[in-house]
């Protein structure tokens, strides 16, 4: 499907409900996505459901909604889900069944987490799909095929992402490259804001997770504690703008209501402000490009309130400076920095390695990257298998006894 999802219209002529395919419904996006549904079940439907293994509340969400298909990515569970769901709600599982899942619907909104999302981001791209983008690993890491695939007829990304939809949206003008002087992303500095290296020796799981204004899931809440998070936004910003990286600055912002900023040509620089409430850009990924009439996020002008920015402190948080080294290198770098991470914080939250110890399992997984081409889809999955090896024996060094 091409052009305007959020302009589709029925055989009469007038406007019919975007047919939403959701996959990652469980997580902390996909419930957020469905509550955007819920307020808007006139402008949207959902199509089909997907997740990994959350077999209950996926089942309660098919329930709920009535999707046509409904796919679960661990395939021993499909019998259980089957049994869970209405008669007639087709079943699909296992990888296969998540990209086969990714043909269905108008627009499809990869809340995937991790590495696993490469695939999904692929197969609605290559079907012609508009991509509501919530999975930045599977760009960053397979950043070389996505961009091809991206020129499929009807192919289109739309960040869901706070900060990239910010841009998206200051950019929406279709302003030339010339234009643009410097892409600004905002980061909130995570819970260790401010911190020296001393006071971070120990700091607990439950700490790297109480994130100051964000609601997110444990991988991504820990990578905003490191500012990998930040890092990896840097190279898809790089991916999805064409902005090199001289021309893409990193700001921390606390009060997370400036969600990033475009400084252009002649000195002006516009931003997009609301509170930090992630149901904003996901509905206008969803429907864009018209805006949802349900305001998320909305700021009350009448309260007193500031705004502060400072720069961020590169030499505490060194995944920053290891993502935009990878993103520099550019080929299979990142997908060996986004493994390295994925091996690193699943060690951190399994308490198996200290907080400090994510930027070094990264730096040690980056030294090993072999330079590798990258043709085709295959040549990443092998370069994440590689590169997760390596990260695994750079765990291993560092693990905590028990």
């Amino acid at each position: 499907m091409s052009g305007e999802v959020g302009s589709r219209t029925s055989d009469s002529g007038e406007r019919s409900a975007i047919a939403v395919c959701l996959l990652g419904s469980t997580g902390s996006i996909g419930t957020q996505t469905l509550d955007v549904i819920r307020n808007q079940p006139e402008r949207f439907e959902v199509a089909v459901l997907g997740a990994a293994s959350s077999v209950d509340t996926l089942g309660a969400q098919v329930r709920e909604f009535h999707p046509k298909a409904v796919a679960i990515a661990d395939s021993s569970l499909a019998g259980t889900l089957a049994r869970n769901v209405p008669p007639g709600t087709e079943v699909l599982a296992g990888t296969e069944g998540l990209e086969q899942a990714a043909q269905i619907g108008d627009v499809v909104l990869n809340a995937v987490v991790g590495f696993a999302g490469l695939p999904v981001t692929l197969v609605a791209l290559h079907a012609g799909k508009r991509l509501a983008l919530a999975n930045k690993e599977s760009l960053v890491a397979g950043a070389p095929i996505v961009q091809r695939a991206r020129r499929t007829q009807g192919a289109e990304i739309v960040p869901v992402d706070s900060e990239h939809c910010a841009l998206h949206q200051c950019m929406r003008a279709g302003l030339g490259p010339d234009e643009v002087a410097r892409l600004i992303l905002t980061a909130s500095g995570g819970p260790f804001r401010g911190r020296a290296s001393g006071e971070l020796e120990g700091v607990s799981v439950s700490e790297a997770l109480a994130h100051p204004t964000w609601r997110m899931g444990p991988k991504v809440t820990v990578d905003s504690s490191t500012l990998m998070n930040k890092g990896l936004e840097v190279i898809e910003a790089h991916e999805l703008f064409g902005v090199d990286y001289d021309r893409i600055e990193v700001i921390v912002h606390p009060q997370s209501v400036v969600h990033s900023m475009v400084a252009f040509s002649d000195g002006a620089v516009l931003a997009q402000l609301s509170e930090p409430d992630m149901r904003l850009p996901i509905g206008y990924a969803l429907g864009y490009p018209r805006r949802l009439r349900h305001a998320f996020g909305a700021i009350d002008w009448s309260t007193m309130f500031h705004l502060d920015f400072e720069p961020p402190d590169r030499k505490v948080f060194a995944c920053l400076g290891l993502a935009e080294q990878a993103g520099r290198e550019g080929g299979l770098a990142p997908a060996w920095l986004n493994a390295g991470n994925e091996v690193a914080v699943s060690a951190f939250l399994d308490g198996r390695i200290a907080w400090g110890a994510i930027a070094e399992v990264v730096a040690d997984t980056l030294e090993s990257f072999d330079h590798a081409v990258v043709c085709e889809a295959a040549d990443v999955i092998e370069a994440d298998r590689r590169a997760r090896r390596c990260a695994d024996k750079a765990v291993q060094h560092r693990e905590r006894s028990t």
